[in-house]
């Protein structure tokens, strides 16, 4: 019987795509297995933490003796399933996050965040974005909770955007924006911040966050005849949108709102498909100046948001511990592999 090579090839692909699949049900019901063993483990070491720390070196010692080629199992590791169970001690909870983090994100979450909710917003990005653990880290202590969730953001989304897309929209907005990979120089126009961020599109998109697609910079639309030129223009995977962003190296003001309304307008009317949800504007500038946005945006028809961005060297003193020194950043950089990460 003759073999048809395309049906062969379909069959060949059916197949692999199921090893692809089973091999990462395996995977995840490991990482729950390894994580309730962990956790119930913590629990029983919380229920005799009168026996003092010598309980758990011994526990490590004697573990070690029965199972001496098992890793896992060190007094550091130990307190690690303390501290998890100490901090989740609801079982549905715990259940819930094994499907989000690997054992060592956990651990970098138990040193570096403060809280149940912290701990689990980083969670679920984490799942969203797949970061590895240098890019967990970085995230930490770039400040993101603070930036994405503690900050009052200044935008129009409930106004303007009907839900999920408003929420969804909040919670893509940042404030700052940290473009801690520009150098910013005195007299720096917004042309060439513009051109630093898309020499630096890998780093950008991951400020930005999970979602953006670049689709260009100085994006030409016309409109009767006139030329119009967008400074960075993105479509987002999850908000099924485009994004226009435009950079401003001063102080926010009121006809900026009005500037960006007419690209957003343009967007919706010349790109945007069937499909696509509205169009939405992010004006990032030095300093976004609160109320007056606020008032700026208040009768403004398309949904926009303002913020602020913060190149290196160029952060006022109580953004200074939100970045690491220029070592630690030409360290970092040289570490990451990429946004695929």
């Amino acid at each position: 019987m003759l073999i048809n090579s395309s049906d062969y090839l379909a069959v060949i692909n059916d197949i692999k795509s199921r090893i692809r699949l089973t091999q990462r049900r395996v995977l995840l019901s490991a990482n729950a297995e390894l994580f309730m063993l962990y956790w119930n483990i913590g629990k029983v070491i919380n229920e005799y933490s009168v026996w003092g720390n010598k309980f758990i070196e011994n526990l490590a010692y004697d573990i070690k003796l029965d199972f001496p080629d098992t890793r896992g199992y060190s007094v550091r590791n130990l307190k690690y399933m303390a501290k998890f169970y100490k901090t989740f001690p609801d079982f549905e909870i715990v259940q819930s996050l094994t499907a989000q983090l690997t054992w060592t994100h956990s651990n970098v979450l138990l040193d570096k965040v403060k809280g149940q909710d912290e701990f689990l917003w980083y969670a679920q990005r984490n799942s969203e974005s797949g970061w590895s653990v240098d890019l967990l880290k970085e995230q930490i202590e770039n400040k993101l909770y603070e930036r994405q969730v503690l900050t009052k953001k200044t935008n129009n989304f409930q106004e303007r955007l009907t839900p999920p897309q408003s929420d969804l929209a909040l919670q893509t907005m940042k404030d700052p924006y940290m473009f801690d990979f520009i150098q910013y120089r005195e007299g720096m126009v917004e042309r060439e911040i513009e051109a630093e961020l898309v020499k630096n599109i890998t780093k950008l998109l991951l400020e930005l966050g999970t979602g953006f697609a670049f689709v260009g910079n100085q994006y030409h639309i016309e409109v009767e005849n006139e030329d119009f030129y967008l400074d960075l223009l993105f479509y987002h995977l999850k908000l099924r949108c485009y994004v226009v962003i435009e950079l401003k190296t001063g102080d926010f003001k009121p006809e900026y709102a009005g500037k960006l309304n007419f690209y957003i307008s343009a967007v919706d009317d010349l790109l945007k498909a069937e499909r696509d949800n509205p169009t939405i504007g992010l004006l990032l500038c030095k300093n976004k100046r609160g109320m007056i946005a606020e008032y700026s945006l208040r009768d403004i028809e398309k949904p926009i948001g303002v913020s602020e961005y913060k190149l290196f060297k160029n952060l006022p003193k109580e953004y200074e511990n939100i970045l690491p020194s220029a070592e630690d950043i030409e360290k970092r950089i040289g570490l990451l592999p990429g946004v695929d990460d």
